[in-house]
């Protein structure tokens, strides 16, 4: 097999979100120095690229995903050449960086939208999606995904505008050739400053159903993955594929048996997509264990779906978005905590694919237990919280609620140490600290060999140091046992065996025919090597990986 050899298929990412990973002005608030002094730390970890959340003019309702000037930097995160600096230290590191890129909607402070609002007549009031009201309010019953209708009410035109999110996030309108050319002129100048791609935010929502379409039991539908995107992402991709740079869209609505369309290695719109099905971006339900067989088949639909040069995957089981995965797939007793988190890690890392690490992660950072909504600061969780109170949901159930699901989990700060402020900052920041900063820190566990941060870096060089493990193919075994993940990696005569026992139980199982274990040797584990049989008993989140001899 001939491989073509691809940098973005080799190297791990790693997510920033900026505002809670390093502060060095004082704050509160984490800024690009604070990114800058970190990245020996990520070059150790064995980072090849880092993703860094918006860091753009913003009012900040959604925390940067409401952009009020793309080419400028929002001065609390520093100046534009503090972030060329940041650019050149990583490259000169060897690690690239790539951009937030939200061109679904902008800030109603940007000037566009400011322009479009001030007239029906004015040059830009079709530079977003404007409608009449019906005589009992707005033009269609689409509701918004962070709540309530995606119509507001703009009392100056008497019009409304759309907003798939947040209302002060209007949606750009791509059938007006003139926006495309002003996001396309855009992305150049950041491509020109020497950025190596982007993730691209929300993308599958760029075309609307024709307004008169009502809401169906999918309430997104209307403007999910809308037959006749192809056309817009035809030419964005064009703008793309001039450079040799790395591009995730951010794809919801896109199953797996469509994917190959979006990421074909000529025609497809990216080079990878960050799916959902196996973890659900908007879900608002208390899950109290993990559907091991459920969430098997999600991951192993779309290894198959991309598999033989159909496309790549992007995986990750953390983001700024989702709560922390060790809350949600793994376990916060301290008795299981530590093999949950490592376990986690083989889950994802080395399957087919180009892994992103969320920032904490690699600690096996959890959910904060927020004591009350004065705590939280995404704007959608405050709307579902005050929607559950309003249908009379306790303050207390919905606090529990809000606990597992909240966003905000993962975006409280980055604990690099067990100072009072975890070494985040000199002084209290933004949004709460986890207290569990005490035992869940960098530095404690950067001299600690049997740390989660240092199993990564085993997980990490052991992927680096191995083709089998980047491009050979998947092999899921076991599929219906409910408590373990069984996978293979191979290429050529180089194999390997992944085998992780995802719940808190003992789990016991006879190893697939094909995969005698005699035959193998043991290259990693998260619990101690002892030598196991063809029937054997893993224990609590037990994980282990083997290599053909």
């Amino acid at each position: 097999m001939t491989i073509k050899r691809t940098w973005w298929k080799e190297a791990v990412g790693y997510q920033i979100y900026p505002r809670s990973f390093m502060d060095t002005d004082g704050d509160g608030i984490g800024d690009l120095n604070g990114i800058r002094s970190k990245l020996d730390y990520l070059k150790d970890l064995g980072i090849g690229f880092i993703w860094i959340t918006p860091i753009y003019e913003s009012p900040n309702i959604d925390n940067g995903y409401d952009i009020s000037d793309y080419q400028k930097i929002l001065r609390t995160f520093g100046t534009m050449e503090e972030f060329d600096l940041l650019l050149d230290e990583a490259h000169a590191l060897g690690m690239k960086i790539i951009m937030d890129l939200v061109i679904n909607h902008t800030s109603n402070q940007h000037p566009w939208f400011l322009e479009s609002r001030s007239s029906v007549k004015d040059d830009y009031r079709d530079y977003y999606i404007w409608a009449d009201g019906k005589v009992d309010g707005p033009p269609n019953d689409w509701v918004s995904i962070f709540g309530g209708s995606a119509w507001e009410y703009d009392e100056g035109t008497k019009q409304y505008y759309l907003h798939v999110f947040a209302k002060e996030q209007p949606d750009l309108n791509w059938e007006n050739p003139r926006v495309k050319r002003e996001l396309f002129s855009m992305i150049d100048w950041w491509l020109d400053k020497g950025i190596d791609g982007f993730r691209v935010d929300a993308i599958s929502h760029i075309k609307k159903a024709p307004l008169e379409t009502p809401s169906t039991s999918d309430p997104f539908e209307s403007f999910k993955n809308v037959p006749g995107i192809e056309t817009h992402l035809e030419e964005l991709r064009d703008v793309f594929k001039k450079r040799d740079i790395l591009t995730v869209g951010e794809a919801n609505g896109v199953s797996a048996d469509e994917a190959y369309q979006w990421l074909g290695e000529h025609e497809g719109y990216f080079n990878m997509l960050f799916e959902f099905d196996h973890i659900s971006l908007w879900n608002k339900d208390e899950q109290e264990t993990l559907d091991v067989i459920h969430f098997k088949q999600a991951i192993t639909r779309w290894q198959e779906a991309l598999a033989d040069g159909k496309g790549w995957n992007a995986l990750y089981m953390e983001n700024h978005d989702i709560p922390r995965s060790v809350s949600s797939f793994g376990s916060e007793e301290s008795v299981f905590w530590q093999a949950s988190a490592k376990a986690l890690a083989l889950t994802f890392l080395l399957l087919q694919g180009t892994p992103f690490i969320y920032q904490g992660q690699e600690i096996g950072m959890t959910n904060m237990p927020f004591a009350s909504i004065d705590d939280i600061d995404a704007v959608d969780t405050k709307n579902f919280y005050h929607e559950m109170i309003h249908a009379g949901v306790s303050p207390s159930k919905a606090m529990n609620v809000i606990r597992r699901t909240a966003r905000d989990n993962s975006r409280t700060p980055m604990q690099w140490t067990a100072e009072e402020y975890a070494g985040f900052s000199k002084r209290k920041p933004w949004i709460v600290l986890n207290p569990n900063k005490q035992v869940i820190n960098v530095l404690d566990e950067s001299m600690d060999s049997h740390s989660v941060l240092n199993f990564y870096k085993e997980v990490i060089k052991l992927r680096n140091q191995s083709e089998a493990l980047i491009y050979g193919t998947y092999k899921l075994y076991l599929p219906d046992h409910p408590q373990l993940f069984v996978y293979g990696r191979r290429l050529g005569e180089e194999r390997f065996v992944v085998i992780i026992n995802l719940s808190n139980e003992f789990a016991s199982a006879d190893l697939p025919e094909n995969v005698q274990i005699e035959e193998w040797n043991l290259v990693l584990c998260n619990l101690n090597d002892h030598s196991i049989h063809q029937h054997t008993v893993f224990a609590p989140y037990e994980a282990r990986v083997y290599k053909h001899k």
